[in-house]
């Protein structure tokens, strides 16, 4: 009898759950966690996208990561492909607003990641609610991949082209339709992400 998902598939769904059921401080699995604050990062350590939660952090991640279920997804505005690494922020507990205190959490580590960011930049759609930066509680950082599936992934010149054909999708999505200046502006960074790669590639190539 035949598989009935891939390998790549299989090993991916793995990944997630196996991050998801890493243990915080008070021994309770961080995907559990029903409010809490999440950042992508690529296979670079780029950090690429930015989210809050109040479903639990694992039924968030794991519809962007495998259900494909969300509007970035959906618009072409994150691959899921290009996830490498997840960092989650869990908040156990949260004293008055919680709206307030998610938005704070979610920009401050929006600020950090623009600060992190070759390129100044990450891929949300929609403009992170400015808000008076918070301290943090301890994250929870992990790999999705495994090592082989990362090898796989992680080809320059796979990713080149899983890049490049985001971007004409996510390009034709907006010449179909009215669209906000946030996803605009998500096509310039995938655009500047994809040439700085592209160049790498070649000088690597040429100076090899």
């Amino acid at each position: 009898m035949m598989p009935r998902e891939p390998r790549e598939v299989t090993e991916l769904y793995s990944g997630v759950r196996r991050a998801l059921d890493m243990v915080c401080e008070n021994g309770i699995p961080v995907g559990n966690c029903k409010h809490g604050v999440y950042l992508f990062y690529d296979y670079d350590g780029e950090p690429i996208y930015v989210g809050q939660t109040s479903e639990e952090l694992r039924v968030r991640i794991r519809r962007h990561l495998t259900n494909q279920r969300t509007d970035a997804v959906a618009m072409s505005i994150l691959d899921p492909f290009e996830v490498a690494e997840i960092e989650m922020w869990p908040f156990w507990d949260i004293a008055g607003n919680v709206r307030e205190t998610l938005n704070r959490a979610e920009f401050t580590v929006y600020e950090q990641a623009l600060r992190q960011s070759r390129f100044d930049a990450v891929l949300n759609e929609r403009q992170v609610t400015p808000a008076e930066t918070m301290t943090l509680p301890p994250s929870i950082r992990a790999s999705i991949l495994s090592d082989e599936l990362r090898r796989q992934r992680e080809h320059p010149d796979i990713r080149i082209a899983r890049r490049a054909r985001t971007i004409a999708e996510l390009a034709r999505r907006i010449s179909e339709r009215q669209v906000t200046v946030g996803i605009r502006r998500t096509l310039l960074a995938q655009a500047e992400r994809l040439e700085w790669l592209a160049r790498t590639r070649l000088e690597e190539i040429e100076n090899g």
